[in-house]
């Protein structure tokens, strides 16, 4: 008798899309979900890796330009008051705003260092939430995922149970199969959760460290120009 189970039960086809194939429409709808999440999340973590790359980079090659020892107003000129990176962005509405607060005489407009400030932390506020944007997605899948996982579970292994009543049999050849598609569901829920909460904490600390040099900048660029005011 053993034997014939063991027999039968190797003849069970425990592929992963075998397993899909043969669970219930609910634990399927769980699986397809997982899937979706997991694609979505990875193509969040490419976009942003890509994203936090060319804002280091812009951010080097600006500082580069900043510290070289050019006029300001030269660098506002060869950028342009609408510049696509994010430390020229900043630089540019500091700038901006620096000669707006002139007057036709020359004189400045009184709290005009209250006005930079504020124009380059608006810029700044702009580019950190397009640097966070999708991460709220990241810690979604991360903290939902397993339990999403865990519904499919649950619900496959009660249709398991179902089964084993409908056919009041309990070897391996009726167990093993309703067992292994509710694993499945858990499998699936771990597999988009863990890059994505790795990849959360990792890209969160890398936006936060970003955000950090460009209001280092906005800080240093405001000592400039108020010693520029004071002189």
């Amino acid at each position: 008798m053993e034997a014939e189970t063991l027999a039968l039960a190797q003849e069970i086809d425990f592929s992963v899309w075998a397993l899909f194939a043969r669970a219930t429409l609910t634990v399927k709808l769980v699986m397809i979900i997982l899937i979706i999440a997991s694609f979505w999340s990875w193509s969040i973590i490419v976009q942003k890796l890509l994203q936090y790359r060319r804002a280091r980079s812009e951010q080097v090659a600006f500082d580069r330009a900043f510290w070289s020892g050019e006029p300001l107003d030269g660098l506002y000129d060869q950028i342009g008051p609408d510049p696509s990176g994010p430390s020229e962005k900043i630089f540019a509405a500091g700038m901006t705003e620096w000669q707006r607060s002139h007057r036709d005489d020359g004189g400045l407009i009184p709290g005009a260092t209250a006005r930079i400030d504020r124009s380059m932390d608006v810029a700044i506020a702009k580019e950190a939430e397009r640097l966070q944007s999708g991460l709220t997605v990241l810690a979604t899948v991360g903290s939902s995922a397993p339990f999403i996982g865990l519904f499919g579970t649950v619900i496959g292994i009660m249709n398991a149970f179902v089964e084993i009543a409908a056919q009041q049999n309990t070897n391996l050849a009726v167990v093993a199969p309703g067992i292994a598609e509710a694993l499945l569901a858990t499998g699936l829920g771990l597999l988009a959760a863990i890059p994505a909460v790795i990849f959360y904490n990792k890209l969160n600390a890398d936006s936060e460290h970003i955000i950090g040099a460009h209001e280092a900048f906005s800080d240093e660029f405001a000592t400039i120009l108020s010693r520029q005011l004071d002189s």
